[in-house]
């Protein structure tokens, strides 16, 4: 992400402390498609990540006075969507967790059989990451799917930095192992 950008958004919260609708808009339609994909990954149902859009935006719009700068503005929205996860996760213990919500995106310009390798592989993939403890798919998904430095996925998740990087560790150590024992070399066909 840009400096240009980043500070954007920030300009973009001060704007929305100080009630501007389109503002608000704009950093809905920036940001909202970034954190329905991350609340999906947590809560796994479509509808409760949809809702937690809602959520997570209307925290911004109450809580935009209060937002000091100290993280990039992705960055504070992926720490509310965690929270707001978490907290409907508790919410629904006794609810099971659907595997099947991720889909994998074909490569149309790949022949047949390269795609249906890259299928395979994308199936192995995400049923070794579900094997993964929850701790560390959630490093994984922060740092491999958003992007995110250790230094941020710290402040999202509100452990220090090196435990992110023991956590990392560890999670591509496991995925690494999970992936060879389904018969998966590293890179895509």
């Amino acid at each position: 992400m840009s400096a240009t950008h980043a500070t954007s958004d920030e300009v973009l919260i001060g704007r929305i402390a100080q009630g501007d609708r389109l503002a608000m808009q704009v950093l809905y339609g920036r940001h909202h498609v970034r954190v329905f994909r991350f609340s999906l990954r947590l809560v796994r149902n479509e509808s409760i990540a949809e809702d937690l859009i809602s959520e997570v935006f209307l925290d911004v719009w109450r809580q935009a006075g209060k937002f000091e700068g100290r993280s990039a503005v992705s960055t504070w929205l992926l720490a509310i969507t965690r929270f707001k996860a978490l907290s409907a996760l508790r919410k629904r213990k006794d609810a099971e967790l659907d595997d099947e919500t991720a889909a994998a995106i074909e490569d149309t310009s790949d022949n047949p059989e390269v795609t249906a390798a890259k299928k395979d592989t994308s199936n192995a993939l995400r049923n070794c990451l579900t094997a993964l403890s929850p701790e560390h798919r959630e490093i994984v998904d922060l740092v491999y799917y958003h992007e995110k430095s250790v230094e941020e996925v710290a402040e999202i998740v509100g452990i220090p930095e090196n435990t992110v990087k023991t956590r990392l560790f560890y999670a591509r150590k496991k995925l690494a192992e999970l992936l060879k024992a389904a018969g998966i070399e590293r890179g895509w066909p």
